[in-house]
């Protein structure tokens, strides 16, 4: 039975409430429900229609089942989001409306940590596994989303310091050259100059892969499901990948995507904005200043296209000492997320 076809039978969390596949109809909505939630947990919102548009239905949406919920009134109350992000690991996403008082807003939560629960044993047993990772989070400031998550069977496993830095225009040209003997460059470009060379996008990945292969809750994606999946982020450009090299060998590599302006804090508009969604330096290269170059390569990148900051994440637990590099750079945290795990056994295909 198809999602769609399992939505038409469901029953809803409450009497005379309603819950469906959404479609691109219910995207204006979703976005409301979102920031909503955003503007609560975190103390301002951050999503936009081109975001949740991506998730779906853009170019993704093959990988992700979403289910939402309404109220008798038409509100949306309640949105499920479950991404097949790869063998062994379903991404879910819960959104329950906070303006609901916790005596409608926990059963909509735990309706919801249900179907999640389901769609990820569907997406796990057609992909003939005996066990599949339900990875969740929440904002580090929320007071409920840890308790719906706690009831469903999840646990806390990490937090992530999310950090941005300002970028001034003069560091378009001011920031320092790589070291001797280590090169920074976009991927290339194919005869025609549309398309990324194959080989860097390779070398990419597998200096990524290769450098992520001791960190927290690392697991092995395909080539293939890591293009997929980057490809479908709206903020996906091939000019900002970039492919460091240490003597003529792929050494490192950085990822970026373009962010829209938000609305801060305080209220205050942004412009657009970059961030780091990669970086990493294969071992062999490891001391050569690879991971400060590649990070002045995104400054002077976001510099030059007017943008006024670049965000990334950081392990908080990273035995690397990542953060302390960041913040020698001007990377201050500025909210905290948390990573929630729920081991889920299968049934039998």
């Amino acid at each position: 039975m198809s999602l769609a076809e399992r939505a038409d039978h469901l029953t809803p969390p409450l009497p005379d409430w309603s819950a469906y596949e959404p479609t691109d109809a219910d995207i204006d909505d979703l976005v409301a429900l979102l920031r909503r939630h955003e503007k609560e947990a975190r103390g301002w919102p951050g999503a936009d229609s081109e975001m949740v548009e991506a998730e779906v239905a853009g170019r993704g949406a093959d990988t992700r089942n979403h289910l939402m919920v309404r109220d008798p009134e038409g509100v949306a109350r309640g949105w499920v989001s479950c991404h097949d992000r790869a063998r062994g690991r379903v991404l879910v996403g819960v959104t329950v409306d906070p303006n609901l008082p916790d005596d409608l807003a926990d059963p909509v939560a735990a309706w919801c940590f249900e179907r999640a629960e389901e769609l990820a044993t569907v997406i796990g047993v057609d992909r003939g596994l005996e066990r599949t990772q339900m990875d969740s989070g929440a904002f580090a400031d929320d007071d409920r989303q840890p308790r719906w998550l706690t009831a469903a069977g999840f646990r806390h496993v990490r937090d992530w310091w999310q950090m941005t830095r300002p970028v001034a225009p003069e560091e378009a040209t001011s920031l320092p050259e790589p070291r001797e003997g280590v090169t920074v460059r976009l991927v290339a470009r194919d005869g025609g100059g549309r398309l990324p060379d194959e080989q860097d996008l390779r070398d990419v990945h597998m200096v990524l892969e290769a450098s992520f292969a001791d960190h927290f809750n690392s697991y092995r994606e395909t080539f293939e499901e890591f293009l997929h999946r980057l490809r479908a982020d709206p903020g996906h450009r091939w000019d900002h990948w970039w492919l460091a090299e240490v003597d003529g060998q792929p050494a490192g590599a950085l990822v970026a995507v373009a962010v829209t302006g938000r609305t801060t804090r305080d209220g205050q508009e942004q412009p657009d904005g970059s961030y780091v969604e990669y970086i990493g330096v294969h071992s062999r290269a490891r001391g050569r200043g690879v991971a400060k170059s590649l990070l002045y390569a995104v400054i002077a990148d976001a510099a030059e296209r007017g943008r006024n900051r670049v965000g990334l994440e950081v392990d908080a637990d990273s035995p690397t000492g990542a953060d302390g590099l960041y913040r020698s750079l001007g990377w201050e945290t500025v909210y905290t997320t948390q990573s929630w795990h729920r081991d889920l056994a299968l049934p039998a295909g």
